[in-house]
């Protein structure tokens, strides 16, 4: 449905932006998963590039081995991959590297009190730093307060999202 929707928005001419589908662990683990999302992409004409998968930690660490199989795959179809939730899960930074995603989202849990708690603050800015040494973007989830949408800009979080800028 996201991508027959955005596909009508380019059709009718409205400025094209990417469209985020969050997976379950089971979606993900099915074993025709790839197949489905190639197939829904040339049906509804949309190139891979404007769809972006979030997948969460937990999702892609339960069988490490096929999930740095899909994830190349589908970074070989085009498609934009997220890690959601980032921080809260329990994977190994090592297979960070393998995973070959585009994009940490940082899980909301360390963006409430970043800009307060020392802590915090240093989980944020190791996750934007190690995700920008691996070519990855980073967005910092559940931002609320004009505090911590500037915290991030200070942290160069590359974007932000939340209900400071909507329910």
């Amino acid at each position: 449905e996201a991508c027959r929707q955005l596909r009508a928005w380019q059709d009718a001419g409205l400025a094209t932006v990417p469209v985020s589908v969050n997976i379950s662990a089971a979606e993900f683990r099915h074993h025709d998963f790839l197949e489905g999302v190639a197939r829904i992409l040339a049906e509804t004409g949309l190139e891979p590039r404007w769809l972006e998968l979030e997948l969460t930690e937990s999702s892609i660490m339960h069988d490490r081995a096929v999930a740095v199989e899909k994830l190349q795959a589908f970074r070989r179809l085009g498609v934009f991959l997220a890690i959601d939730d980032f921080g809260t899960g329990y994977s190994a930074l090592e297979y960070l590297k393998h995973f070959q995603v585009d994009m940490l989202k940082i899980d909301r849990s360390f963006v409430q009190a970043a800009h307060l708690d020392r802590e915090d603050e240093a989980i944020v800015r190791a996750i934007v730093t190690l995700a920008h040494s691996l070519n990855m973007r980073v967005t910092a989830e559940g931002v609320e307060t004009a505090d911590q949408h500037g915290f991030m800009q200070v942290c160069e979080c590359d974007e932000t999202q939340g209900y400071l800028f909507g329910h």
